[in-house]
């Protein structure tokens, strides 16, 4: 019994396979030109366009403006709902297609190890996305940082497991990496439209923007908003958040095929 122990934790994976499946899975991310550049360069441009006027209008009593109550937010928003959504599943999609999954699942290195691995690397990206455009944001702009930065990195997180939770849904569905990249690009742009991708809400139907706002897009806008400049979260933009990582982690779980 102690020998079949041991031999199952020598067959485990470690430290060292777990490194260089992370390096293999950055050395993807790097090479996909548009999948890196998109979801950096397009947040900016937003930034960029909106910024100047954004930065004339004050918002609240604390001298912050519309820079960070609802640009910052949206392009922030835009960075992890891009990788999230869009890029993550077409590279599941693709080592599903290609047989990757299916040939690491008779090996001590599973396919879960993949979907964790490309987890990781994603979350690098959005970081390195956000990042940079709270870089430009202050040196470009002088946007200030929020006052409860704690509060508003756990709305982050929260907003980016909420669209690593669609973008499961997705590559679960997905039978081919080019379907991925469709679905993810209807699903980014769907709940992005209603949740102020485009502009404000005012100008949309009132059902549709309470749909909008309590989607994991204008949820996560939202929230972040309202956390950096000091005014109260509303409850139900943050159970919106949860409510999506459940249910799109639940069905992605559930309809997922390693094969």
């Amino acid at each position: 019994m102690t020998t079949d122990t041991a031999q199952i934790e020598a067959r485990r994976p470690g430290p060292h396979a777990w490194r260089m499946l992370v390096q293999s899975e950055a050395k993807m991310v790097i090479r996909d030109t548009a999948g890196l550049i998109v979801p950096l360069g397009l947040p900016l441009l937003i930034l960029v366009m909106s910024a100047s006027a954004a930065s004339e209008h004050a918002v609240g009593s604390q001298g912050l403006t519309g820079l960070e109550a609802y640009v910052l937010p949206l392009v922030f928003a835009v960075v992890i709902a891009s990788i999230g959504i869009i890029n993550m599943p077409s590279f599941l999609a693709y080592y599903r297609r290609t047989g990757i999954l299916r040939r690491l699942g008779v090996t001590p290195a599973s396919p879960t190890m993949v979907l964790m691995a490309q987890v990781l690397v994603s979350l690098a990206q959005a970081l390195l996305g956000m990042g940079l455009a709270l870089a430009v944001a202050m040196l470009g702009f002088g946007a200030r940082l929020p006052d409860a930065p704690l509060t508003v990195l756990g709305i982050g997180l929260l907003g980016i497991a909420a669209m690593y939770a669609v973008g499961l849904v997705v590559a679960a569905v997905a039978p081919t990496p080019n379907s991925a990249v469709a679905i993810g690009l209807v699903a980014f742009f769907a709940i992005g439209a209603v949740g102020g991708l485009f502009g404000g809400q005012d100008a949309l139907p009132g059902p549709v923007a309470t749909i909008g706002e309590h989607l994991p897009f204008g949820a996560t806008v939202q929230a972040l908003g309202a956390a950096w400049v000091g005014a109260d979260v509303e409850p139900s933009h943050l159970l919106a958040l949860g409510v999506s990582v459940v249910v799109g982690a639940g069905l992605g779980t559930a309809f997922f095929r390693w094969e």
